[in-house]
């Protein structure tokens, strides 16, 4: 399967019809998803966000206590300082807001990936990204000594960046160029070697490993208010990135020639869909820790509801991958009440099974 390929179609095909993909969503993939028109894909996003705000509600309300609507909304409006504020203001609200940080960031910055490498298998956890960034967390940590989000954020950025850059170059390597299986495996192994790199050194050092420990697994607890608030401007700006992104990365679908003569700057392009990826995934893996398969799934998902255009796929993962992730976490606070399983483990359970599908539907295709 050449780099042309883009969910089963080549540039050439997606030229067939004379428009470019930026206009015509079968150029930019060839599939027209279940919603066929701007305004029933409008009308699906406002359910979608509807969705989000039930799974936002469930997060607050559930756990090994349940609340009531009104106790929340109490919590927020007339603090008292009684045992149930406390935990909704403490615990569950800044829980939920980096569920949907984190979520709406692996969500982008996997739609990203996939449009720019023009790879259905590129994602932060299986291309190295999040070991990258795990790795330079452990450094700051144990080397450093730094333990806040804002001075390892910087680390988790730069670590994902250099792990990006080195998967995306061993992949290219040898004929055929960088095909998804090939960075599939180059993923794979850089995650094993940055991973047994993160176990030497927290072994090594216990205070390191108290550190890390819990955020590796990839949770929703660890963030606090001010840490939430610290890592808002990253997000945001990531957000903003990717989604002025959406026209370029259909141009982009079609090759890298046609998307020239278009008049799409390829190399800007993927600078600015890099930028976001590091500010997105280094955020959010400092956030919650190496949360995998969200960035995976959830475009996939999002193809399969509106298709092939990038206009539309970015908004529904930003709003349905927090939505994925806070429904994994109130699952992980409920199957083993009163103790809990991370959301980390969670989306491994859920994501594992569908990378083995598209790996195997993507062998499949180069037959």
């Amino acid at each position: 399967m050449t780099a042309e390929v883009v969910d089963g179609r080549s540039g050439a095909e997606g030229r067939a019809g004379g428009r470019s993909g930026a206009d015509d969503p079968r150029g930019a993939g060839g599939s027209r998803g279940l919603l066929r028109h701007g305004l029933t894909k409008g009308g699906g996003l406002v359910v979608a966000f509807g969705v989000l705000l039930a799974a936002v509600l469930l997060s607050l309300l559930a756990g090994t206590e349940w609340f009531a609507p009104r106790d929340v909304y109490l919590a927020a409006a007339d603090f008292t300082g009684s045992d149930t504020d406390r935990v909704i203001r403490y615990l569950r609200l800044p829980r939920t807001a980096t569920g949907l940080m984190a979520g709406a960031a692996l969500g982008l910055a996997g739609a990203l990936m996939q449009g720019v490498t023009r790879n259905a298998l590129a994602d932060p956890g299986i291309l190295g990204v999040n070991a990258g960034a795990a790795v330079a967390v452990v450094a700051a940590i144990g080397v450093f000594g730094v333990t806040s989000l804002t001075g390892y954020v910087w680390f988790a950025m730069g670590g994902a960046l250099v792990a990006t850059v080195v998967v995306y170059l061993v992949g290219a390597l040898g004929r055929g160029g960088a095909t998804p299986v090939k960075l599939a495996l180059a993923g794979a192994a850089m995650s094993a070697m940055l991973g047994s790199v993160t176990s030497a050194a927290t072994l090594l050092d216990l205070s390191t490993l108290n550190e890390f420990r819990f955020w590796v697994v990839g949770s929703l607890t660890l963030a606090t208010g001010p840490i939430v608030g610290q890592a808002l401007p990253f997000v945001a700006i990531g957000i903003v990135l990717s989604l002025v992104l959406g026209r370029s990365l259909n141009q982009l679908a079609l090759g890298e020639e046609l998307a020239t003569t278009l008049g799409t700057r390829v190399g800007w392009v993927r600078v600015l869909a890099g930028v976001a990826i590091m500010l997105l995934a280094g955020t959010a893996t400092a956030m919650a820790g190496p949360i995998g398969f969200v960035g995976l799934a959830v475009p996939h998902v999002a193809r399969a509801i509106v298709g092939a255009d990038y206009r539309w796929i970015l908004p529904y993962s930003l709003v349905l991958a927090p939505t994925l992730l806070l429904v994994a976490d109130v699952i992980g606070r409920l199957v083993v009440r009163p103790d809990e399983l991370q959301v980390g483990i969670i989306t491994a359970l859920v994501g594992a099974p569908l990378f083995i599908a598209l790996v195997r539907r993507q062998r499949l295709a180069e037959l």
